[in-house]
């Protein structure tokens, strides 16, 4: 069950601002890199704290650059793109689970929605698609939706162990309990 505080109310996301919480949340998630390199072996190179855009193996940075890089993109293009996907209102809480689950795994993939066509780009007759986390969140079912970030815990087919302890930190902040 969702646990609100009994000050807190739902609001339009289009009036969310990032908070400080999410902020430090990604930071310590992501940790800092100065030199680019890939996380995990098949991955992009990243830096600072977890960039990739326009980052290339063995560009650095500093702290202070990687910062000022993080507070830019959390609201310009992963707080933003959450904005433009969720149709329902929310708790700052779930807002900032979506971005900072945005923030790991892309905007695409959080606010990607169900392919419900029954006939394939050929004409050919075909199932559609269960419901995705964007498409259960935009029905209303805020529970069912936060469990959906933990299904984002996969690198390339694979569970990853430090992907299924982030998606169980922004379940538990999806529902309030963190």
């Amino acid at each position: 069950m969702i646990k609100p505080s009994v000050t807190q109310v739902r609001s339009a996301v289009a009036l969310m601002m990032v908070s400080a919480s999410l902020y430090v949340g990604i930071a310590q998630h992501e940790g800092y890199v100065e030199v680019a390199a890939p996380p995990v072996a098949g991955d992009v190179p990243t830096n600072g704290f977890g960039s990739t855009a326009g980052v290339r193996l063995g560009d650095k940075t500093t702290p202070v650059r990687a910062m000022i890089r993080l507070l830019n993109e959390i609201e310009d293009v992963y707080a933003a793109g959450v904005r433009k996907c969720v149709a329902v209102p929310l708790y700052q809480h779930e807002f900032d689970a979506y971005v900072s689950l945005a923030y790991n795994v892309g905007v695409g993939a959080v606010c990607r929605k169900a392919d419900k066509r029954t006939v394939d780009d050929q004409g050919k007759p075909k199932l559609p698609e269960p419901d995705r986390l964007i498409d259960v969140l935009n029905q209303g079912d805020y529970e069912e939706a936060c469990r959906r970030i933990k299904s984002f815990n996969r690198f390339q087919g694979k569970v990853m162990r430090g992907l299924t302890i982030r998606r169980e930190a922004e379940y538990k902040q999806c529902l309030g309990l963190a």
